[in-house]
């Protein structure tokens, strides 16, 4: 047993009984590497990642390897997913030199964190122009100790040029409409106009652009925009990366087509996605996307919910097959001779036809992942093979909680629920922030944790997309339930965005000014898998200043905004959470306050027309006549002849208050 015995990480925790003497992230590895005057072996992945365990199996459990990776190395195993700062910083390293990323990422370098050798994935015997793992070691292990002078030369070298890379950042002016449509001309000339999304296999769900695109198309009534939604949606709906059976979206798509998904399932894809089909079906009345928000909520709640109310970061590719292997997608994938063995031979067969289950298969060993080309089958049908494929092992789960992903999490399915009457799902939200509130808040310094398990908080420091997301989910639970601690407890999340993250020229850091110093302090306003921390902080203190009127938040939201602008139309598939969040800048504020007795049902059906707005950037605050509230927009605002009222405000003009929902939805649209 190594020294990963005692972590919170599951993915750390499955190298914990590995022949390789893994140190976690510290001080102690690098102190221990200086005094052996040995290399830092650096490997980072996470535990639902396929190769990850791939080479786990190939190279870290193979006891003479790693005595020999013992004898010459400090091994350090880091859980990207807990550090997100230790992760983006090396592999901004492993980009540069190689031209290309993933995990796992594996890095050597000096014992002051110096890298000088960058790659992924390492086989155990050469293949594909890649060296096998134990020459890649000797060849480090020759360098080390014959050619010194030139390693220590290209660790500084590569660390040079990693601390100087600093964003020069002019805090240039939010995007405007011209630039907004320039995005969406790029976006347009990059679709995959037979198969929906952008580019060529792998594709990954778009989630940020799509966001953009639903909020460009409320603005301008854009068909184009809206075009590229629905087609998306609907192929990836249809698709193999859906869970045709249960709900949920897998990481990507191995193919253009999204027939075959790798299988890895993540929190916040999917909360991300749910959101996103109920944005659609908010614009469109379309069936199917109401069908794909609540499946996905559905998901959420169901398969990664933990006991004490938040929810896990993702489920396996990986699970056992019947002979006791294991392998990618052994969970989901069928034969029409299994779907026959369900269902009878008939209803098989009819089966296999609406499902794409072919002779030939459509992934490995003839098995194919179901798909929904055209018709679906019954509900019965669906509950019989989702009930057969439960007996099936089931894939392992990653049951840490990430304060980002969480809080994305509590915006979709605080929307989820407000909008389409699922009370179930906006309960589910509040347990997992009261969670975060509680268990990964410091009640003394306002911080966050990045990570908790089993209720108890993790070590590690929250960074920038913590803050914002657990804000944006925190203002999406109080539009729905009106409970006013949730926007306060927003607020002060944002007072530390604004102390800790904010540098004087208005740009944001990934971390905090008082983080662990790394070669690099990591500040990269792009989107990866989840919204940038940069423009998820823009979205969240632009929704904070519409509740509150606070200059001081509008004014740090456009401002970080600038650097939307000089990427919204040579790299909008990158930037799209910004380019959503510009859209709320350039249409607002908008402001809806609903007025009236809670158990009045007048005030329930105001409150309803106006979580449906499609407004970019909507802001809606519900509350009892002349109670105290944390948002001023419910300040001064009465029952209008004794009935509810709703209040609608835009660019700092308000509108005529009205009782009729009829009206309000049209004040609104």
């Amino acid at each position: 047993m190594n020294r990963l015995a005692d972590s919170q990480s599951p993915y750390l925790l499955q190298h914990a009984s590995n022949p390789v003497d893994w140190w976690p992230w510290g001080e102690e590895a690098f102190a221990e590497a200086r005094r052996r005057d040995v290399p830092v072996l650096l490997s980072v992945g996470y535990a639902s990642c396929h190769w990850c365990h791939v080479m786990a199996r190939e190279s870290f459990e193979d006891p003479e390897l790693a005595e020999y990776l013992n004898a010459r190395f400090v091994p350090v195993k880091v859980d990207r997913e807990e550090r997100p700062d230790v992760d983006a910083v090396y592999m901004e390293a492993v980009q540069a030199a190689t031209g290309q990323g993933g995990w796992p990422m594996t890095v050597l370098m000096t014992a002051d964190g110096e890298p000088f050798h960058f790659g992924t994935y390492y086989p155990p015997e050469p293949r594909s122009q890649l060296p096998s793992f134990r020459q890649l070691l000797e060849g480090v292990t020759a360098a080390w100790r014959d050619r010194r002078g030139e390693v220590a030369e290209v660790a500084r070298r590569v660390t040079a040029e990693l601390a100087g890379r600093r964003m020069e950042y002019r805090a240039p002016a939010p995007p405007g409409a011209e630039e907004l449509a320039l995005a969406l001309g790029a976006l347009a000339g990059e679709f995959d106009e037979r198969h929906g999304g952008f580019g060529a296999a792998p594709k990954f769900p778009p989630a940020m652009v799509l966001e953009f695109l639903l909020r460009h198309h409320a603005r301008t009534g854009s068909t184009q925009a809206l075009r590229i939604v629905e087609r998306t949606c609907e192929a990836m709906a249809r698709g193999g990366i859906y869970d045709q059976l249960a709900g949920g979206f897998a990481r990507y798509s191995v193919d253009a087509a999204w027939i075959v998904p790798h299988f890895e399932k993540m929190l916040y894809d999917n909360a991300l996605l749910a959101r996103v089909y109920l944005h659609l079906w908010r614009a469109t009345g379309s069936p199917l996307a109401r069908r794909v928000a609540l499946e996905t909520a559905d998901f959420i709640v169901r398969e990664l919910g933990t006991a004490e109310g938040g929810f896990a970061s993702a489920l396996d590719a990986d699970s056992e097959t019947p002979d006791g292997d294991h392998a990618e997608g052994a969970a989901y994938v069928w034969t029409p001779e299994q779907l026959r063995d369900v269902l009878g031979e008939a209803a098989g067969a009819e089966a296999a036809e609406l499902y794409g289950v072919t002779a030939d298969g459509t992934f490995e060993a003839g098995a194919s992942v179901l798909r929904l080309p055209g018709a679906a089958p019954s509900e019965a049908v669906r509950t019989e093979l989702l009930a057969a494929r439960r007996l099936r092992p089931a894939p392992e789960r990653d049951d840490k909680v990430i304060a980002a992903w969480n809080g994305l999490a509590v915006a979709a399915l605080a929307e989820v629920g407000g909008c389409l009457g699922r009370p179930d799902l906006v309960a589910a939200a509040e347990s997992a922030a009261e969670l975060l509130v509680t268990v990964h808040r410091d009640a003394t310094t306002g911080r966050l944790a990045r990570t908790s398990r089993d209720g108890r908080a993790g070590a590690n420091a929250g960074v920038l997309d913590d803050y914002a997301d657990l804000a944006e989910g925190l203002m999406a639970l109080y539009a729905v339930t009106g409970e006013s601690a949730w926007l306060t407890t927003a607020g002060e999340l944002l007072d530390v965005v604004l102390t800790r993250f904010t540098g004087e020229d208005g740009a944001f850091f990934d971390t905090a000014d008082d983080a662990e110093r790394l070669i690099r302090r990591p500040q990269d306003p792009t989107d990866g898998a989840t919204p940038a921390g940069w423009t998820g902080a823009a979205g969240a203190l632009l929704s904070y200043a519409a509740y509150t009127g606070s200059e001081r938040h509008r004014r740090a939201a456009e401002r970080a905004l600038g650097v939307v602008t000089a990427l919204a139309a040579g790299a909008p598939r990158f930037i799209g959470w910004g380019l959503a969040v510009a859209e709320a800048a350039l249409d607002g504020p908008r402001e809806v306050a609903v007025v009236g007795p809670d158990d009045d049902p007048a005030t329930a059906e105001l409150h309803h027309t106006a979580l449906l707005a499609t407004a970019p950037g909507a802001v809606v605050a519900r509350g009892e006549p002349g109670a105290a509230d944390a948002s001023p927009l419910l300040a001064d605002r009465p029952l209008r002849d004794g009935r509810p009222a709703a209040y609608v405000c835009r660019g700092f003009v308000c509108r005529r208050p009205t009782s009729d929902a009829a009206e309000l939805a049209a004040q609104l649209g």
